[in-house]
């Protein structure tokens, strides 16, 4: 369904105007800034998530109904980033073409040639509410999330709207698997053999020869983790190599687990749209063609500034609130 709207708007776009080329340019930069902190509000918007969530209790770290604890840490930071993040994008990068009066037409026109929604897309709908609902209350329920998926996915196969060759062509589905097997296997591998507790022994000596307080040590370590990204061409594959690392860093220093395990999760969203290789999505805007590659490095640094500022201002006060720290 969703994909549906998306071509019906993208028709929309390539037929009001050459002129809206540069607005459409402008408003991927936005999506894709926006993108992040979507991907850090829910526990289950993004692969990498999860990933952190394992390899935290790999450390100790543990939440307590994690999506509701997740969401919960999130949801404030995250939602004024998503207020802010377009309106400042739209002052220091504003488009050309303000104003499209025919749009709303031509995209009724086209939703309207689409037709009604079908049976399918129903089916897709409540399944989407199913999953949804069974990895918020899972914990209670006593059902684990990946059950949950797996149920959700064999309701789409046994109805029809999926077939198994649908699942097969989901490239990218199979390449995070792969990757996960084989991360989370190596994670757990490093901490067992005690070379992550080494590393991070040694860190937090380094970090207390300057006589920095947790929460100094804690600014110091997640700029590090953040600007880092510049040397990777996957939020997934930086986590395996140094979530774990960074988060016994953390510990190490004296940071409490929870809000360690939690703010290096977020900050591995946000670094999303760094560059134009940071993330998956960042690639796709990127390759659409309307973004400059200069214009995609200024913008990452400002945006990286502000989610920075906005996530540990209002972080900070929100996650007090909460009882993080």
């Amino acid at each position: 369904m969703w994909h549906g709207w998306g071509g019906g708007w993208g028709v929309v776009t390539g037929s009001i105007d050459s002129k809206m080329n540069e607005t459409y340019r402008r408003s991927r930069v936005s999506n894709d800034r926006s993108a992040c902190n979507s991907s850090a509000l829910f526990l289950t918007a993004a692969a990498q998530n999860l990933l952190c969530l394992k390899l935290a209790e790999e450390l100790g770290v543990r939440l307590a109904s994690p999506w509701v604890s997740w969401f919960k840490a999130a949801s404030l930071p995250a939602i004024v980033s998503l207020l802010a993040t377009p309106y400042i994008l739209y002052k220091i990068f504003a488009p050309q073409v303000k104003d499209t009066p025919d749009a709303p037409a031509l995209a009724a026109k086209k939703l309207e040639q689409m037709g009604p929604v079908t049976r399918n897309e129903w089916v897709m709908v409540g399944t989407m509410v199913l999953a949804v609902s069974l990895w918020v209350f899972g914990e209670a329920l006593g059902m684990a999330s990946v059950v949950a998926a797996m149920l959700s996915l064999s309701i789409l196969l046994l109805l029809g709207v999926l077939d198994w060759d649908d699942c097969l062509s989901e490239k990218s589905a199979w390449d995070t698997l792969a990757w996960f097997a084989v991360l989370v296997g190596m994670a757990g591998q490093l901490t067992n053999l005690g070379i992550v507790t080494w590393m991070s022994s040694c860190v937090a000596k380094f970090l207390q020869a300057f006589s920095l307080s947790w929460p100094a040590a804690f600014c110091v370590l997640q700029a590090s983790y953040f600007l880092i990204h510049y040397l990777f061409a996957s939020q997934t594959g930086h986590v395996g190599a140094l979530y774990s690392a960074f988060l016994a860093m953390h510990l190490a220093a004296g940071v409490p687990g929870v809000l360690a395990a939690l703010a290096l999760a977020y900050n591995t969203n946000l670094f999303g749209a760094l560059t134009h290789y940071s993330s998956g999505q960042a690639a796709v805007y990127y390759g659409a063609g309307y973004v400059e590659l200069p214009d995609v490095f200024r913008l990452g640094i400002v945006t990286a500034v502000i989610n920075a500022l906005i996530w540990g201002v209002v972080g900070t006060f929100w996650w007090k609130f909460l009882g993080l720290y």
